[in-house]
């Protein structure tokens, strides 16, 4: 990581291992934000120019996640990205996720109730497959505990009964290289790892879901018209020939800081460079923890997430030393991203301690 570069957008107040829940804004995004609030107060609003900066989000976005600008659609949240599949889903359809999975991943699917929610342990996903099922919906890494999904497992399970996949990289877009070309949606929470203001989320579809009229654009307005300042009033024309169809009127703000963020993702190497330091960090805490000899037992892989079962009850007491983790599920949820160094975790490790 370049600490230089590290050190002129960062400047948390704390020691920092809570991006799982929220990342830090970088200075650059702060800066873009501060500066539209002050415009619009002022009667400066650049309409052209905001719409234009969500474009190059999204463009970013695809890079991130190898795919194309083609197959994004800018939105607000997961939430409302899942709902749109779960709408578009046909009667009769069944749908597998994973047990303890995220609830924006899970929930807006139990609201049809002329469909099928199946649920099964995450490491029983592939072979639970079969051939009533419609749709896969999975989160590339666990919220509660950092477990990594078997994503070539579950994509060939699904591919072979005919079935669609639903990606979820909130928690892993960032730090775990992926590429959206590989599934059919894909959704994102870009204010964790990919360090943007919430209010900020992508969905990536496929060219064969968008031609075979698979996720219907049904909260298409003026911004989903292939000519949208054409669009304004009375039915849309015609809607965007690609994913743009399915987007949302984005609010400009978290836009406006998330292209920042975004642009320094790619400027620091991308999901395999921060990947890299990431894990690292990670699996020092991981080794150590578990040596500390007070029976601690991480959950074990290579996640940038690393939980200790049995340990949350130490969130609020690190909270008061100005460290901050997260309690989920009963684990001590510690995440690691570009901004932490070797000296946080030996900080954490000797409060622990």
């Amino acid at each position: 990581m370049d600490q230089h570069l590290l050190a002129a957008e960062f400047q948390p107040e704390v020691t920092y291992f809570n991006t799982a829940s929220h990342g830090l804004l970088p200075a650059r995004a702060a800066a873009a934000v501060t500066e539209a609030v002050t415009g619009m107060s002022a009667g400066r609003t650049d309409f052209v120019a905001y719409f234009a900066e969500v474009d190059k989000a999204r463009a970013a976005f695809a890079r991130i996640a190898g795919t194309t600008p083609a197959r994004v659609a800018a939105g607000t949240a997961v939430s409302t990205h899942v709902g749109l599949i779960a709408a578009s889903l046909p009667s009769g359809a069944e749908v597998l996720v994973p047990e303890g999975d995220f609830s924006s991943v899970v929930n807006p699917f139990t609201v049809r109730d002329d469909i099928t929610l199946r649920t099964v342990p995450l490491s029983a996903l592939p072979e639970a497959v079969d051939s009533s099922t419609t749709l896969v919906a999975l989160s590339a890494v666990q919220s509660a505990d950092g477990r990594i999904a078997d994503l070539p497992a579950a994509r060939a399970a699904a591919r072979a009964a005919g079935a669609r996949v639903l990606l979820d990289v909130t928690q892993a877009a960032g730090w775990l290289p992926f590429s959206a070309e590989d599934y059919d949606f894909v959704v994102c929470g870009a204010y964790k790892w990919l360090l943007c203001p919430r209010g900020a989320s992508f969905l990536a579809v496929s060219p064969e879901a968008q031609q075979e009229r698979a996720l219907l654009p049904l909260h298409a307005g003026w911004a989903a018209g292939a000519s949208p300042w054409d669009d304004c009033y009375g039915p849309i024309a015609r809607l965007a020939p690609d994913a743009r169809a399915y987007e949302e009127s984005v609010p400009f703000l978290p836009y406006l800081g998330a292209a920042r963020s975004l642009e320094l993702v790619e400027e620091l190497g991308g999901p395999e460079a921060i990947g890299a330091h990431d894990r690292a960090l990670a699996a020092r805490f991981r080794k150590e923890v578990a040596g500390l000899g007070r029976g601690y037992e991480p959950v074990p892989g290579d996640s940038a997430i690393v939980a200790v079962p049995g340990l949350g009850h130490a969130a609020e007491k690190l909270a008061a030393a100005g460290v901050s983790v997260s309690n989920r599920e009963g684990n001590l949820r510690a995440a690691f991203h570009l901004y932490n160094t070797a000296e946080d975790v030996e900080r954490l490790l000797g409060l622990l301690d």
